[in-house]
């Protein structure tokens, strides 16, 4: 084998990889683009040039919050091509649900790992267009048209089937009467089902009618009536920018039309998305007919890189196609895995209560630091989980009532809104069941407590005591969401602390009102001296201490109880039932000249008539 056959062929761990092709032994050069090897300490390529985007010091804003929109092309009635609206992101995924007419939940979308690495070569081959200046939405699609055909990736002679699908209505999830819902169901099972399970007898042949068409004709800059009117708009904010992506399959191409377009203006773009939203990011994916459900995977993969906050910068600030796919390597770097036949893909995880921050990711590539990949996470010391993290507002200021001055800051802009939030019709419901709940646990508790320091404290007092600590601490204390109301623990404090009382003749109130103010005195000593921190140290194993103790205590009543019943009402063991007397009495009238005993008398001694 001469050495014009032979290339050095590498593979990720800096190894030789051979490769036979028609019985000659081939030998190629890879790229070194996940650079995971554990045999080296250099930084991936990857990992350098999202250093370089993200490390930059520009004086512009912050990149503004994108909507994203995926569309796809589905047939209508079985006759006209739409783009479909099927899901939207702005930090989580919302689908449509299969078979109806309204949104899902939030979730955190699952994605597949063969749709990313797909993703990653849309970007490679595709047309990337970078900070193009675009008025309207045919201009748009007739520049990107224009610009697949001059670099080759697109025949002339396919331009206005392109164009024409392209320009096709938008049909936008919204809110529609019950009657047209339902009359609707029919409409997006049989298009869905000619999506994902018989793509060969899809839609008619895209044909290229006359593009000043009456379908046409009703593109417009401006916003529709329905977009004005859409609710949804009041979880962006103002400055949002949308990202729109349309997937789709069609049977006059022979490879993938691939495009991504992001502009220097955001732009009004009509009817192209749900929101009225100014446009700054377009992808599309046009396929051979067959391979629609690929199509798909490919669409959610990119709308929800879109979303992560990581790939979102980098997106703004890309300057070519090789920023873009380093964005796409560092999302592969924190992707977790999940083995196919241990999860179940169509379970839909909840989004979490507290959102991990990303400001991690960034410093990473941010500062002079190493990067460290997935997997390099730094060792904790051997503390169990549980505990609270390096949160801001539990570390210590050193100054008198810092922490209390911190947490003050930090509540201000939101106090006020904690509470007229609440001032709306669909927290009726909320208020009413946790009113009720309140009130019952009061109740309840008020009884149990009435019992263990025989009335000394039972429901009037818990009902008072919950409405004017519940009331003071929900106005002062910034939280409230909280709420404050007797519990297990309660109980068996006071009835401790009332056995105690009554042992050694203390008065129990007056022993209850000391230990009141001076838990208060205690609590504003820690305040002031900034002790707060040391809340940092207690993990799940204080918790599950204080829970076991209390479980014990109860464990002991009942078993204390039940002890005593047995010596009130003890067992007869040798009860024999041959042995029972068979008796009875009855009042017999007296002999005249004898006294008559009062009917009373007669009933205590067991008599009757």
């Amino acid at each position: 084998m001469s050495k014009e056959d032979t290339k050095v062929k590498l593979n990720s761990f800096g190894e030789k990889r051979r490769s036979r092709s028609h019985s000659s032994l081939v030998f190629q050069v890879i790229p070194p683009v996940f650079n995971r090897s554990i045999f080296t300490s250099a930084v991936s390529p990857a990992a350098e040039r999202i250093r370089f985007i993200l490390g930059e010091d520009d004086d512009s804003p912050a990149p503004p919050q994108l909507f994203t929109e995926l569309d796809e092309l589905l047939a209508v009635d079985g006759q006209e091509m739409e783009w479909k609206e099927t899901a939207r992101w702005i930090k989580f995924e919302e689908k449509v649900e299969q078979g109806g007419e309204r949104w899902s939940k939030p979730h955190v979308a699952t994605l597949s790992l063969h749709s990313l690495f797909e993703l990653r070569t849309c970007m490679e081959k595709g047309s990337i267009m970078l900070d193009r200046e675009a008025s309207s939405l045919p201009h748009l699609v007739e520049m990107i048209v224009d610009n697949q055909i001059e670099t080759g990736l697109l025949k002339a002679d396919l331009k206005d089937k392109v164009t024409y699908t392209l320009l096709r209505k938008h049909r936008h999830q919204t809110k529609k009467s019950n009657l047209r819902s339902l009359a609707d169901i029919g409409k997006t099972v049989s298009s869905a089902s000619r999506m994902f399970s018989n793509p060969d007898n899809g839609s008619p042949a895209m044909t290229p009618r006359n593009l000043t068409s009456s379908s046409l004709n009703d593109i417009s800059d401006k916003p529709e009536k329905d977009q004005l009117k859409n609710k949804f708009m009041k979880k962006l904010p103002r400055d949002a920018e949308a990202s729109n992506v349309l997937v789709g399959e069609v049977d006059f191409l022979e490879s993938p039309f691939i495009a991504f377009v992001r502009l220097q203006q955001a732009v009004m773009l009509g009817a192209l998305t749900e929101v009225p939203v100014p446009t700054r990011f377009l992808f599309i994916l046009l396929g051979p007919k067959g391979k629609a459900k690929s199509y798909h995977e490919i669409g959610r993969a990119i709308a929800t890189l879109m979303s992560d906050e990581v790939f979102h910068d980098i997106a703004y600030k890309a300057k070519d196609r090789q920023d873009l796919i380093a964005g796409i390597d560092e999302f592969l770097d924190e992707v977790i895995v999940l083995p196919p036949g241990e999860w179940d893909p169509t379970i839909r995880i909840e989004p979490p209560k507290t959102l991990p921050s990303s400001d991690k990711r960034k410093n990473m590539y941010s500062g002079g630091e190493n990067v460290q990949m997935n997997g390099d996470t730094p060792h904790d010391g051997g503390h169990g989980g549980g505990g609270h993290g390096d949160c801001e507002e539990l570390q210590r200021t050193g100054r008198f009532c810092g922490g209390l001055l911190k947490d003050i800051k930090r509540k201000v802009p939101f106090f006020a809104s904690d509470f007229y939030d609440a001032l709306n019709i669909q927290a009726l419901s909320a208020i009413l069941f946790i009113y009720l709940a309140t009130v019952t646990n009061a109740i309840t508790f008020g009884g149990l407590l009435g019992d263990a320091t025989e009335n000394m404290q039972g429901v009037l007092e818990s009902f008072l005591g919950t409405a004017v600590s519940g009331a003071i601490f929900c106005l002062f204390a910034g939280q409230p969401l909280t709420i404050l109301s007797s519990t297990g623990p309660v109980l068996v404090f006071e009835r401790l602390l009332f056995n105690f009382s009554k042992d050694n003749g203390f008065d129990y109130l007056e022993f209850r009102l000391w230990i009141g103010l001076w838990s208060s005195f205690l609590c504003l000593v820690l305040v002031a001296t900034d002790a707060s921190f040391l809340v940092q140290y207690f993990t799940r194993f204080t918790e599950e201490g204080f829970s076991s103790l209390i479980s014990f205590i109860f464990i002991y009543d009942a078993f204390k109880k039940m002890i005593k019943l047995a010596d009130y009402y003890p067992i007869n063991s040798h009860f024999k039932a041959d042995y029972i007397t068979h008796f009875s009495c009855a009042c017999v009238p007296p002999d005249s000249g004898e006294d008559v005993p009062l009917a009373s008398t007669c009933s205590d001694s067991g008599g009757g008539d």
